[in-house]
C-alpha cells in the first residue's frame, strides 16, 4: 500500500522561479520532485503548503507525496539533500495518514517579511530583506491591526488571482523592531495571490509618514487594488511556519538574519 510523506523544506527563494513546477524555469517543486523521484525509484509528484512566489524564501514549507517503496524517514532527507542544489534542504521527514494532502489539511500559515534600515547597499542583507529608509514600526502595528478577523482582501490580492473568494481570516499580525530590522509577522487560515507583500508594501508607506494609519482600514473597505500602490519586493518574505491540527510537526525557524539578531 502507498505511504503517504510529509517533508518540512526551507530554501533560497531567489534561486527559483517560485515553488511551482513550470517548463522552462527553475522551481523548488520540480528540483524537489526530481531528487525525490530518484531516492524513490519511481516518479514522484508532491503538494505544497504554500506556492510561494519567484524570490520568495522559506524556513517552514511542508511539502507531501506517495511512496510505494519503503525508506527510513532520514534517508528521504539525506537523499534528497545529497540530490538537490545548495538552495533547498530537506529539514525532516514524517510518515502521515494516507489522506494528509499539505496544501488542503493546512489550518494556518504564517510568514514573516523583512525590512532592513540601511542607507546603503548589502551583499548579504540585499538578498534576504527589502531596504528601507527609517519606518516607524509602531504607526506600522497600530495600522496593521484593522486587518485582523475574516474579512475581503480584494484590496491586497494581485491581478489574476484564481481564488474564488477574496475573504481570508487574519489569526495574528505584528510589527516591531529588531536591530536594524523592522519585522511584519502575519498569520491567516489561507493568502490571496501576492497577499503578504501587498500588504507589506502598504504598511510601509504608513511607516514612511506618507500615509495616515487610518488609510489601511480605508484601503480594505474600499476593495480596490489600484489604491494601495506598489507590491513589496518578494527576497523580503518568508514562509516560516504551516499548522495542521495534532501533527506536531517540528516548527520552521525564523529567517537567518532574524536568528542572528537574537530573537
Amino acid at each position: 500500500m502507498p505511504a503517504q510523506i510529509a517533508l518540512g523544506l526551507e530554501y533560497d527563494g531567489g534561486a527559483f522561479s517560485g515553488w511551482q513546477r513550470q517548463s522552462h524555469q527553475p522551481s523548488v517543486q520540480s528540483e524537489l520532485e526530481a531528487a525525490l523521484s530518484q531516492v524513490a525509484d519511481h516518479p514522484v509528484r508532491t503538494v505544497g503548503a504554500g506556492r510561494t512566489d519567484a524570490g520568495v524564501h522559506a524556513t517552514g514549507q511542508v511539502a507531501s507525496f506517495q511512496t510505494a517503496n519503503a525508506r527510513p524517514m532520514r534517508a528521504w532527507c539525506d537523499g534528497v539533500n545529497a540530490l538537490t542544489s545548495a538552495g533547498v534542504k530537506v529539514r525532516w521527514a514524517r510518515a502521515v495518514d494516507a489522506d494528509f494532502n499539505a496544501r488542503f489539511s493546512a489550518i494556518a500559515r504564517r510568514y514573516i517579511y523583512l525590512y532592513r534600515i540601511d542607507e546603503g547597499r548589502s551583499p548579504l542583507g540585499d538578498p534576504f530583506t527589502w531596504r528601507s529608509p527609517p519606518l516607524d514600526a509602531e504607526a506600522m502595528r497600530r495600522a496593521a491591526q484593522a486587518l485582523l478577523g475574516e474579512q475581503d482582501f480584494t484590496s491586497f490580492r494581485a491581478a489574476g488571482c484564481q481564488s474564488k473568494s477574496p475573504c481570508r481570516e487574519v489569526r495574528r499580525i505584528d510589527v516591531r523592531s529588531v536591530a536594524n530590522l523592522v519585522v511584519l509577522d502575519i498569520e491567516a487560515n489561507a493568502f490571496v495571490l501576492r497577499m503578504v507583500r501587498n500588504i507589506a508594501g502598504a504598511l510601509a508607506q504608513v511607516g514612511r509618514g506618507e500615509r495616515a494609519g487610518s488609510w489601511i482600514a480605508e484601503c480594505l473597505q474600499a476593495k480596490d487594488r489600484a489604491l494601495i500602490g506598489k507590491t513589496a519586493p518578494p527576497h523580503g518574505l518568508y514562509l516560516v511556519h504551516v499548522s495542521y491540527p495534532g501533527k506536531g510537526f517540528p516548527p520552521g525557524g525564523p529567517p537567518p538574519l532574524l536568528a542572528a539578531s537574537g530573537i
